[in-house]
Formats: structure tokens, C-alpha cells, sequence
């Protein structure tokens, strides 16, 4: 999923407050490494000298070995889906190692092969594995370790929210669905800058070849004005605003007119930067910045329905998308790290002091409140505005509920990362 944003940080950047580019890294959220069906796949853990050893990756935080009993709140953490999740994590841990995550620092699959196997040997059923099963098995074979920041000072950092959204939509332009989602251009092209210069690897760039010569991909604006340059719409959305936004969250769910239900994964974006609707309103006049909320905004727009395109336009980026079935409701959009999300169980995560694919302690607070919120979960995702150790963005899940967590979590916390015993410190590859 890799969000653009938090949704914190979205709701700044709609009132003006910040402008960044889609992808700074020019990586590509959301899509994963090497696709597995998590509801269909059994967990298999390859002999240890099948499992392939890449190049050490540095991470810029460290680790403090500590206990069990010093993470907070640990025992009152009911584990709930834990053992899902785990599953599913050793899963992706397991994979053959390619594409975008061998541009990341992963969590190294030789250390996790003897946990992954005892996993799969356990007998105990993801779905309904007694939490205090899976307590005893954390405990048996994970080591607590506190992350410190650069400076070796226990680190607290900011941690903020996001989810997976609704639209309603059609499979037609019809009625009130006017508002294309595009799957990916057939002209778009995706350059990998490092497989020519080592330098810039995991940056890349996007274009379309005109003559002989890659020039940027059309804008929004150019896409809108270009009846013969569109993509292909996956579906038609009934507000223009929730399109948007779902565009910034890097997928989400759309229910169709017939009432079923289906997943617009990201699969790639036009290489252009991300420019502020809000800001362009507080431009022309239209709103206050302080009142660029995307409420405000949305009603803007149903009050001036000829000039929305024309707010829209004032942002040139524009993401793609993939239709996938929702099989598992439980289970959210894929991550960075390519294994499907699961609500309050799952983080985004800055790579240079975690490395994807780590179980963590998370230690902060409920949204707007004193009220603890400490949990096991999983380092699955990344995000432009996730930078620093301890930084992290916390999947809500999905729908109307969690998006009102989402946007009201701005909170401090800690991490704890639980890594292999006998494996040393936390590692990355």
C-alpha cells in the first residue's frame, strides 16, 4: 500500500500546510515483490540452504537487548489475529527475495527459517489459535529488542494513522459516477535509474516515449482533457473528493452498484509531484487555509461542481490502479512489503532503522486520549512522511470507524523490535 500519506499528514496537505512528491524514492508503493495468495497458500519454509543471502543492508538506529516483562502492557495485549498475521509475515519472510524490497532493508530470511519452521510445525490454526498458545510460542523463540536512536537513546518518535477507504462506485459512467479511477496507461513507462547507475538504486523515473525521446507522463489536467489519451477506468466514483482521496491512501475498497464489493490496488502512478487542493483554494480566494478541511472541501465541491475538475487539475499527479477480489475481509490492501494487511496489526515503518518484515512491540496511546494502546505488529508497509527511528503509521483497518481513528492519531511512541533468539541483534538484508 505504501501511502503517499498518513492520513494526519493528508489532512495538513489538503489544508495547505505541506506539498510532497508522490513517490520521493520513486519506488513503487504497494506493489509487492513477489505476489502470493495468502488465503490459498499454505506456510512452507525452504531447507535453510535454499533460502537465498543477499547483501547486508546497515540500519542507522540500534538495538538494546531487554525482557519480556519490561514491554508494557504486554500481557493485556490479547493477541487477537496475532497468529494470522505471523503466519502470513513468515510467509513473505520465506519468498524468494526480488524486485522493489531487495531496494529496502528486509528482515533477513535465514534468521527467521528455524521460527518460521516452528510455526508451520505448530498445529496451531491462524484463525483460532488460543492467545495464550501463541504468547508461549512469542516468548519461547523471539527476543525482545528496545530501538534506540542514533545517538543510543531509547526512541521516541511520532506515530500517526491510516486505513483502508470506501467508495461507491460503477462500472459505467452513469448518473452521479463521473469520476474515473485509471488502471495503469499502456504507454507508461517505469525506468529503474540503478540497474544503470548503482548510485540512484531505488530511484526511478516515469515517462512515455515520444519519437525517440521519454518526456513526463501527461498530468492530471492532460489526462482529464484527452478523451483519446485516458487510461482505461476501472470504475466511476460518485464523488470526486473521495476519489482524490483514496488516490492518496494508495488503495482502498470501492462497492459497486450491484452490490459487491471490490479492492482498486495501487499499481503505479504518473511520476508527477503532489500539489495541495487546499492550498489551491486558499489561493483563489475560496477557502481559508484553516478551513481546508476535506469536509469543507467536499462541500466545496458539491457547490460548485463546474470549477471541481479544475481543483483537481491543480494537483498533476495521478495514480493507477489494479482491480483485485476481496477474499478476506479481515485481510487490507497489500503492503510495501507485498503481504496483505491486517487492521491494528500492521505498521508503516521507516526501513533505515527497521527492517520490513520485523514483528515490533508498539508502545503509545489511543487517538486524542491518555488511554494506552499497546500491541504486537507487524513492519509491513513504508510511507513518504515515515522517516526516523521509532516513526511509524498504525493501519487502522478498514472503513468509516477506522478512518476516524486514523485522522485523529497523532500520538508519541516507542518500539520494541522481537527478533530471533540466538540470532544476535535485529539484522537486516
Amino acid at each position: 500500500m505504501k501511502r503517499i500519506l498518513s492520513l494526519t499528514a493528508l489532512l495538513a496537505v489538503l489544508a495547505g500546510c505541506s506539498s510532497v512528491p508522490v513517490t520521493p524514492d520513486g519506488a513503487s508503493p504497494g506493489a509487492p515483490d513477489a505476489p502470493i495468495n495468502i488465503a490459498e497458500q499454505p506456510l512452507r519454509v525452504p531447507a535453510l540452504g535454499a533460502l537465498p543471502e543477499t547483501p547486508a543492508r546497515s540500519l542507522a538506529g540500534k538495538f538494546q537487548q531487554t525482557s519480556w516483562a519490561s514491554l508494557p502492557g504486554w500481557q493485556n495485549d490479547g493477541l487477537d489475529h496475532v497468529w494470522k498475521a505471523f503466519i502470513n509475515n513468515c510467509k513473505g519472510l520465506m519468498r524468494p527475495v526480488s524486485g522493489s524490497l531487495v531496494q529496502q532493508a528486509r528482515a533477513t530470511p535465514r534468521v527467521w527459517q528455524p521460527v518460521c519452521a516452528a510455526a508451520a510445525q505448530s498445529g496451531l490454526n491462524p484463525d483460532s489459535a488460543p492467545s495464550a498458545s501463541v504468547r508461549q510460542f512469542l516468548q519461547t523463540h523471539l527476543q525482545p529488542w528496545r530501538l534506540l536512536d542514533a545517538a543510543g537513546k531509547p526512541a521516541r518518535n511520532t506515530v500517526t494513522g491510516y486505513y483502508e477507504p470506501l467508495v461507491h462506485a460503477s462500472r459505467s459512467r452513469q448518473g452521479d459516477y463521473q469520476w474515473p479511477l485509471y488502471a495503469v496507461p499502456d504507454d507508461l513507462l517505469t525506468i529503474d535509474l540503478g540497474a544503470v547507475y548503482p548510485d540512484l538504486a531505488g530511484k526511478r523515473v516515469r515517462g512515455k516515449v515520444v519519437g525517440k525521446r521519454v518526456v513526463p507522463y501527461d498530468t492530471r489536467a492532460e489526462i482529464a482533457a484527452s478523451p483519446d489519451r485516458q487510461p482505461r477506468a476501472i470504475v466511476w466514483v460518485n464523488d470526486p473528493v473521495e476519489a482524490f482521496f483514496l488516490q492518496i491512501q494508495g488503495s482502498g475498497r470501492a462497492q459497486l452498484t450491484d452490490g459487491s464489493t471490490i479492492r482498486l490496488a495501487y499499481a503505479d502512478h504518473n511520476g508527477r509531484p503532489y500539489m495541495s487542493i487546499g492550498q489551491w483554494l486558499a489561493k483563489k480566494g475560496e477557502l481559508k487555509l484553516a478551513q481546508a478541511s476535506m469536509q469543507n472541501i467536499k462541500t466545496w465541491a458539491k457547490n460548485n461542481p463546474s470549477r471541481v475538475q479544475e481543483m483537481l487539475n491543480a494537483n498533476p499527479a495521478m495514480v493507477f490502479f489494479s482491480e483485485e477480489a476481496v477474499i478476506d475481509p479481515e485481510l487490507g490492501p497489500k503492503g510495501a512489503y507485498g503481504i496483505p494487511l491486517i487492521g491494528q496489526r500492521a505498521v508503516a515503518v521507516d526501513t533505515q532503522f527497521v527492517p520490513l518484515g520485523a514483528p515490533l512491540y508498539l508502545s503509545t496511546r489511543q487517538p486524542a486520549s491518555s488511554t494506552p494502546l499497546q500491541r504486537l505488529v507487524f513492519a509491513q508497509d513504508t510511507g513518504a512522511a515515515i522517516k526516523g527511528a521509532a516513526r511509524t503509521d498504525y493501519y487502522w483497518g478498514f472503513g468509516d470507524e477506522a478512518g476516524a481513528l486514523a485522522g485523529r492519531m497523532k500520538q508519541q511512541g516507542e518500539v520494541w523490535v522481537l527478533w530471533p533468539k540466538q540470532a544476535g541483534a535485529p539484522s537486516a538484508r
